[in-house]
C-alpha cells in the first residue's frame, strides 16, 4: 500500500478526501458489486478506511494494533451474531 505523506493532520473521522485519491486500496470485495471498504497505509504507519461508494465520507483512523484485533476476532467468528 501507498503512504501518504505527513503533511496533514490526520484525524478520526476527518474526510476521507483529505487523503488525496491516490493509494486508496480495495483489500477485499465481495458479491457486492464492488461496493466494499478501501484501506489506505498512512506514512504513520496507521490505517485509514473509507467506504468505496462515499469517497469523500469520513475516513476511520485505526492502528495496526486495533486492525489486527479486528480481523483476528472476525475470523475466530467473534463479530458473527452481527449477522442474524
Amino acid at each position: 500500500m501507498d503512504r501518504i505523506k505527513p503533511r496533514i493532520h490526520v484525524y478520526n473521522g476527518m474526510p476521507a478526501r483529505d487523503l488525496g485519491s491516490e493509494g486508496w486500496h480495495k483489500p477485499w470485495s465481495g458479491g457486492n458489486g464492488g461496493n466494499c471498504l478501501e484501506a489506505m497505509k498512512l506514512a504513520d504507519g496507521r490505517i485509514a478506511l473509507r467506504q468505496s461508494t462515499d469517497p469523500d465520507g469520513p475516513a476511520l483512523i485505526y492502528t495496526t494494533d486495533e486492525m489486527t484485533a479486528f480481523i483476528e476476532g472476525a475470523k475466530s467468528g467473534e463479530a458473527d451474531f452481527l449477522l442474524s
